[in-house]
């Protein structure tokens, strides 16, 4: 019984015999149906897959059977197939989902397709060539000298040259051999032949040399150009013949290193080398392999290929791997794109490899560089893709966030944003910027409101500007409510709505640069906060664009009102995780959007999150200070055709009662009595409200919290019971003293003591 029992047919036999054998003479015996016990067996299991089919079909094999009726009777139909018949798995009148998916190719070449596309191929190629004609132009005279010291030795090499052939060298070695091989027929007919060579030979050598004498002596007695032409040709061409084959004289105008075609074998190549299990697995033997949905295209300056990743992989899982990708390649890590393909499933990828790393790659023009105007409810260019095709983006509606490390183009980035708002003769634009360097200085002829520097008195222009700004929100949103249904079917400014003037709907664009500088003062940063946040959330709807930049990316400099409503973020080069998420969004860095992968020569180039559904690498366009000025310069002259000149630009600072002012700690401590040591925030927040409602209205225990940061005063938990009674609980709030600290402090160093 310890023998291997086989598992076909023939193994269940034999058993079956043995054990009949074996239990015959028993009393009460009865021999069991192993077959028909296995299949009544099926019915305790429905959930497991039958390996064989009835057929005999090995293991697995599409098949499933179905189980009896568990509730059936134990002594019912022992053995009479209770089981239901096997069935196939993939039946075969499943009907198909009766929709044919296609793709057809292009008719014309990806390069012509595009403008962009074909000026960068035109221009390539007339620049290589436009270069190559005036690197020899220039050279040409030093080419005639340098070949002219050549000919003497190009005319040795002639004239030996024309010996070997008279004499009819060449044939020597095949005399040579006849000799050797002591074959005497075979050396007489070919000195016959070098006698009839040598002979025709001598007299056309003899016929030239004649013939070339005279016509040297007439060129030299009548001198005409066309000779005198042929004279210095024959010169040079005797230098070309004369010159060293290691060291020529006229070399190569543009010494090209050549790339490699790519291929879908370099593509497979590095794609298995960047360690993903489910891809090496599938480009081993016998694995399903990689298909590519369409040929290899030129693609602007660099190649496109689209394949179908293996199930379970996703182009963010290459994404991940982009160096390793690269280094497959055998490109630069600027010049390996990989990226999702929108227009098809989630395991699609669309592979750009360029020439040469989107930062050494000859950007085009800003197109609203010399002409052209703006409307902000519709998307304009403001940079281009790794394949220099233009990108555009859609200000209203959104608010937008900047962040990077210094000297990487936030700032530039900024301006530029500022200069398409410019360009919109209705928008009123706000730019600030903390720096104090004058980086958005060229925009102040147009801006309604600007400020460049991190002083107090700077930074109080900037809290009375947004107190500007928090009235005008209040106000915008009134006229909105008030607004018929038919005009305002969605509760928000609209473009007909902003052209009309007498609503005052107009859009308004506010920047801070360096936001955290403003955010952190310890007098007015908790009131510029919560205004930034306001028009974080409630700007968009009512025609207000607000952009916060920032170089140190954190929860301080990025509070989360701002970071979590933010609908367009722009990440360039940041130097770790917590930054690179805080800009872009949580888990991006994750899914394989990492802003860390920028070098310190990627000045412009981002991440961009907002405008389409999928993250998008983007290079803005890049204008100095004079190019700045000269489009401001056309801004400046349309908004005074428009009416548009205000505030900053008309020399007007803004007013200082442009809303309520206030001292909050001498306003807690007003609210809090002295001997009240602890109170809730939420508590302190109802009753500023009470004291000052034009200024706390609307104050949370969270606002209370915010405002006192910039002091110094933190939060601590407080025992205390609801107003109006109830069970007492610890919740957040502060304590007396330390609001009496922060204030006493503060009216010393204002006193200077």
């Amino acid at each position: 019984m310890n023998q291997p029992i086989d598992n076909g047919g023939d193994g269940e036999r034999e058993l079956f015999a043995r054990l009949e054998a074996d239990l015959t003479g028993l009393d009460g015996g009865e021999v069991l149906d192993l077959a028909k016990a296995r299949t009544g067996r099926g019915g305790e299991t429905p959930w497991l897959i039958d390996a064989l089919d009835s057929t005999g079909s090995p293991e697995g094999s599409s098949v499933y059977r179905t189980a009896p009726d568990q509730d059936q009777d134990d002594e019912e139909g022992e053995g009479d197939g209770a089981a239901a018949p096997a069935r196939p798995a993939d039946p075969p009148d499943l009907p198909k989902p009766g929709i044919t998916l296609e793709r057809r190719n292009p008719i014309v070449p990806e390069w012509l397709r595009s403008k962009p596309a074909f000026v960068a191929t035109a221009q390539h190629t007339a620049s290589r060539w436009g270069y190559t004609a005036a690197f020899h132009s220039i050279r040409t005279p030093y080419y005639g000298i340098r070949l002219a010291g050549t000919a003497p030795v190009g005319a040795v090499r002639f004239l030996k040259a024309t010996g070997d052939w008279v004499w009819d060298r060449d044939m020597a070695p095949l005399r040579a051999a006849a000799v050797k091989s002591e074959d005497a027929g075979e050396y007489m007919m070919l000195t016959r032949a070098r006698d009839r060579h040598v002979r025709w030979r001598t007299l056309v050598w003899l016929t030239a040399t004649v013939f070339g004498l005279v016509l040297a002596l007439s060129m030299y007695v009548l001198a005409p150009g066309y000779l005198l032409a042929l004279a210095g040709a024959t010169v040079l061409a005797l230098g070309w013949a004369g010159q060293r084959p290691d060291k020529p004289v006229i070399g190569p105008a543009v010494v090209r290193t050549e790339l490699e075609k790519l291929t879908t074998s370099i593509v497979l190549r590095a794609l298995g080398s960047i360690g993903n299990a489910a891809i090496n697995k599938a480009l081993a033997k016998g694995g399903e392999g990689i298909k590519f949905t369409s040929e290899i295209t030129r693609d602007g300056p660099g190649y496109r290929a689209e394949l179908d990743l293996p199930y379970g992989v996703t182009p963010d899982d290459v994404m991940e791997s982009r160096k390793a990708l690269a280094s497959g390649l055998r490109r630069k890590l600027g010049c390996v794109w990989p990226a999702p393909n929108p227009d098809s499933h989630e395991g699609a990828l669309v592979l750009w490899v360029g020439d040469r790393p989107m930062n050494e790659t000859k950007k085009p023009a800003w197109p609203l560089l010399k002409a052209g105007q703006v409307n902000l409810f519709e998307p304009v260019v403001f940079g281009n893709d790794q394949r220099m095709a233009p990108i555009s983006v859609t200000l209203m509606f959104a608010s937008v966030v900047v962040g990077s490390i210094p000297r990487m183009g936030k700032t530039f980035l900024m301006r530029l944003l500022l200069l398409i708002g410019a360009l919109d003769p209705r928008a009123e634009l706000y730019a600030f910027e903390f720096k104090g360097t004058g980086d958005f200085g060229p925009l102040e002829p147009v801006c309604h409101r600007y400020r460049s520097g991190e002083e107090d008195e700077d930074i109080k222009y900037v809290r009375d500007s947004l107190l500007e700004l928090k009235a005008e929100l209040t106000r915008r949103a009134k006229v909105i409510k008030t607004l018929p249904r038919a005009i305002c079917p969605e509760n928000k400014v609209t473009n007909q709505l902003a052209n009309d003037r007498a609503l005052g709907l107009h859009p308004i664009m506010v920047a801070l640069d360096e936001c955290q500088k403003a955010f952190e003062h310890p007098e007015f940063g908790g009131e510029i906060e919560l205004i930034c946040e306001d028009i974080t959330k409630r700007g968009p709807a009512l025609g207000i664009i607000g952009m916060f930049g920032t170089q140190r990316p954190d929860a301080k400099s990025l509070p989360t009102g701002i970071s979590a409503n933010a609908v367009l973020r722009f990440c360039l080069k940041v130097m770790g995780q917590p930054a690179n998420d805080m800009v872009l969004g949580t888990s991006m860095y994750k899914a394989g959007y990492r802003a860390t992968m920028f070098s310190r020569s990627d000045r412009g180039i981002a991440w961009m999150v907002g405008e389409g559904d999928d993250p998008r690498i983007v290079c803005s366009a890049f204008l100095d200070a004079v190019a700045c000025d000269t489009v401001v310069v056309r801004a400046r002259t349309t908004r005074e055709q428009y009416g548009n000149i205000t505030g900053h630009a008309l020399g007007l600072a803004p007013k200082t009662d442009a809303g309520p002012t206030h001292d909050l700690l001498a306003d807690i401590l007003s609210v809090v009595p002295v001997d009240e040591e602890k109170v809730w925030n939420e508590k302190v927040a109802v009753r500023l409200a009470d004291l000052r409602p034009e200024v706390y209205g609307g104050w949370k225990g969270e606002t209370v919290t915010a405002n006192l940061k910039p002091f110094g005063i933190t939060v601590q938990d407080v025992w205390g019971t609801p107003t109006g009674g109830g069970k007492g609980t610890t919740r957040r709030g502060i304590a007396r003293a330390d609001i009496t600290t922060a204030h006493t402090e503060r009216k010393r160093s204002e006193s200077g003591g």
